[in-house]
């Protein structure tokens, strides 16, 4: 059915067609991420329809686990967009940056390993994936990574500059070469994005401080 939706192709990039959802995933991907960088909150919707876009452009390449994955994002998104409104309580405008503890890096590396086990043995099984250790390992640190950015753990950053690394060549080999080149900006603003957040972080335990 999804490979029934409307998707024309606008230009070629390195020789391969570019369509007109890989760029609209572009643009909306781009400016969400930048957002969050700057701990925007219009980021969540944005991103909401960034997912709508991958869902379309990854069921059309194969790329079966990174399309399910965008209606996890989608769910994500929603607590995302809910929990930096409400998450700071009642005497605070907003969810203040923190780390990720090591009781909840103990359970997610946990389910982040049995998570991978079981999409990898998923893909190889039930679907035609060429790529489903590496569509998993993306699945999974992408997963990680969101759950941390919705409690703006610091941490997500590392998770989502780890995933990008392995993105940039998989979507070059998928020759969804827009995609990778996107992928490629996403890590220089996690890059900021995790700049800006450390620097937010010392700033609120300087004000712990003064004030204890």
């Amino acid at each position: 059915m999804l490979d029934a939706v409307p998707n024309p192709v606008l230009f070629n990039a390195f020789g391969v067609p570019t369509t007109l959802i890989e760029v609209l995933g572009f643009v909306s991907g781009a400016l969400c991420v930048w957002l969050v960088a700057r701990q925007h909150l219009f980021n969540w919707p944005l991103g909401i329809v960034n997912c709508l876009m991958f869902i379309l452009l990854f069921s059309q390449a194969g790329l079966y686990a990174d399309a399910g994955l965008q209606l996890v994002f989608i769910a994500l998104g929603a607590y995302g967009w809910w929990n930096w409104v409400k998450g700071g309580g009642p005497t605070a405008d907003t969810l203040p940056v923190s780390r990720t503890g090591a009781f909840e890096w103990s359970a997610l590396i946990g389910a982040g390993l049995i998570a991978l086990a079981a999409i990898a043995v998923l893909l190889t099984t039930a679907t035609d994936s060429t790529v489903p250790f590496w569509d998993a390992l993306t699945t999974v640190l992408s997963l990680l990574a969101t759950y941390g950015q919705c409690r703006k753990r610091i941490e997500s950053w590392y998770l989502w500059i780890a995933a990008d690394l392995v993105y940039i060549p998989l979507y070059a080999h998928k020759e969804l070469y827009l995609t990778s080149i996107l992928y490629v900006g996403f890590m220089a603003l996690c890059v900021l994005g995790l700049f800006n957040w450390r620097k937010d972080l010392a700033a609120q335990t300087r004000t712990a401080e003064a004030a204890a």
